[in-house]
């Protein structure tokens, strides 16, 4: 059956990498000049006290100038909507006060803040929620724990993979897997900072939700190739039978990929209306990394493979060559 289009991947494989690295390159440049990698308090440490309040009409400056009289440090802000079920007029709005040098907060700044807030605006019924200290040596230790998790992630991944497409040359076909989900982390991790969203666990989360979304639309592509190799035969080159493969899932891919940007920006819809940061710093970059992922698996995993097989292909030949050659020289001799 003829495919009515057909799109030549391998052929502009060139043209997407530039556009890939340019990109990263944009990003990076963003990152060091204009915009700077932010830590949550749960990797940085300090305190944050919650407070609820009633009112929209509130001007973060002013709040800002009236917490960091009572505190004397720099503080952060977040606002958010209550939206547990025992949420009334008075207490429907959620104020997060972050200290990041502070180690803990003693009853007397804790009584000074709210008291000045509630001097400042008397209309808004403030009250003190919750009071939590954060360990930095915890953060960290958390962090670190989940970067090795991911990178356990991706040891495995290669093995799987390598294990499952080995007729194919399953050992390149998990490293390529791999450069693709490093690429889809990269731009997961510059959405956080082009966005001014502080690295908290949602960034770990993200991170290992997207390699399982990417993980799997590539497996699809390389199950596909795996198939396609006893069908067209061996004499088929590897961009042909790529290029095929590809074709034949494009519409399945970016079709999987829709379906999920809708549904993730659904939620992100409803987290912008009620303005949940949490539920924003989550759900935005989950949106951008299924983008990026669906991308990576046809345009860089796919392509890369190519260029790995044909590497070896041309290496093994050029031995063989060498080889004959040398058996030649040598039976010239005798």
């Amino acid at each position: 059956m003829r495919q009515k289009f057909h799109f030549d991947f391998v052929g502009n494989s060139k043209k997407f990498f530039i556009l890939t690295l340019s990109l990263m390159l944009i990003c990076l440049i963003l990152n060091i000049f204009v915009f700077h990698t932010e830590l949550d308090i749960q990797f940085t440490g300090g305190a944050i006290m919650k407070y609820s309040y009633s009112g929209d009409n509130l001007s973060e400056n002013e709040i800002s100038k009236v917490v960091q009289a009572a505190t004397k440090e720099d503080v952060s802000f977040q606002y958010s909507k209550n939206m547990s079920a025992a949420a009334t007029e008075e207490n429907a709005n959620t104020l997060s006060i972050e200290l990041t040098e502070a180690k803990t907060i003693d009853p007397e700044t804790e009584k000074g803040v709210t008291d000045a807030l509630k001097k400042a605006f008397p209309d808004n019924n403030f009250t003190r929620t919750e009071i939590t200290s954060v360990d930095p040596s915890k953060g960290a230790t958390f962090f670190w724990k989940c970067m090795a998790a991911v990178g356990m992630a991706a040891l495995l991944m290669i093995l799987y993979v390598g294990f499952r497409f080995r007729k194919i040359g399953g050992l390149s076909a998990g490293c390529t897997a791999v450069i693709a989900l490093i690429h889809d982390i990269i731009m997961a991790y510059f959405t956080f900072v082009i966005f001014r969203m502080p690295l908290d666990d949602n960034f770990i989360a993200v991170i290992l939700t997207i390699i399982g979304y990417s993980l799997n639309d590539t497996i699809v592509i390389f199950d596909r190739i795996r198939e396609n190799r006893k069908y067209i035969g061996p004499k088929a080159s590897t961009a042909e039978l790529v290029n095929t493969s590809l074709n034949q899932t494009l519409s399945r891919t970016i079709c999987t990929a829709i379906t999920t940007i809708l549904a993730i920006g659904s939620v992100l819809v409803v987290a912008l209306i009620y303005d949940i940061q949490t539920v924003v710093s989550f759900a935005l970059p989950m949106m951008i990394g299924v983008i990026f992922g669906c991308y990576s698996s046809i345009f860089i995993s796919a392509p890369l493979w190519v260029m790995w097989t044909n590497y070896k292909k041309r290496k093994a030949s050029e031995k063989k060559t060498k080889a004959n050659k040398k058996a030649k020289e040598s039976k010239n001799k005798k």
